[in-house]
């Protein structure tokens, strides 16, 4: 489905479309899940975050700005952000060793390879490109779902800093993946 198509139906899912919002959820439900899963690292919570996720976009799809941007980048930073917002409520301080069984294996699932498979190739051969701390930033900040706080302590930088890498390694792994 072409982006144009996709932005037609965000809007006419703003207008409260049903049949635009069904086939708006058949056409990318399977890529957001896969965001969510591979953010969450979990099937059923990856689950229960999609079907969020599209309430979410039901009811802010009168936010979204028709550019000349891909619509299915909106889509994609609504699941990240959610997932995302989802780790950071259940996070907890580690107070016992014991805690330390239930760490998820960090590989992705059979899913989310599927899903990201015809990507994930050329992503990774972008990341190489960046320098190796700006590479480090970005997995753990748009995979890990790792704050900016988070992320600017791990490297011992400043937060502006930490902001400013991502920015611009965001830019340069836009112009990578354009060429």
């Amino acid at each position: 489905m072409a982006p144009q198509d996709i932005s037609n139906l965000i809007v006419r899912t703003s207008m409260k479309d049903r049949a635009a919002f069904d086939l708006l959820y058949r056409q990318t439900s399977a890529k957001l899940f896969g965001v969510c899963l591979r953010v969450l690292r979990d099937r059923g919570e990856a689950e229960e975050a999609l079907q969020e996720v599209f309430v979410k976009i039901w009811t802010k799809a009168d936010r979204f700005a028709v550019s000349e941007l891909s619509p299915i980048s909106w889509l994609v930073a609504v699941a990240r952000n959610h997932a995302i917002d989802r780790i950071r409520a259940r996070r907890e301080p580690a107070i016992f060793i014991d805690a330390a069984l239930d760490v998820a294996d960090p590989a992705p699932g059979p899913e989310a390879a599927a899903v990201a498979g015809g990507e994930t190739g050329r992503i990774y051969r972008c990341l190489d490109e960046l320098e190796r701390d700006r590479a480090a930033a970005v997995r753990g900040a748009y995979l890990d779902g790792e704050s900016y706080a988070e992320l600017a302590a791990r490297h011992d930088v400043p937060l502006n800093t930490m902001r400013t890498w991502l920015r611009r390694s965001l830019l340069k792994l836009r112009e990578c993946l354009e060429r």
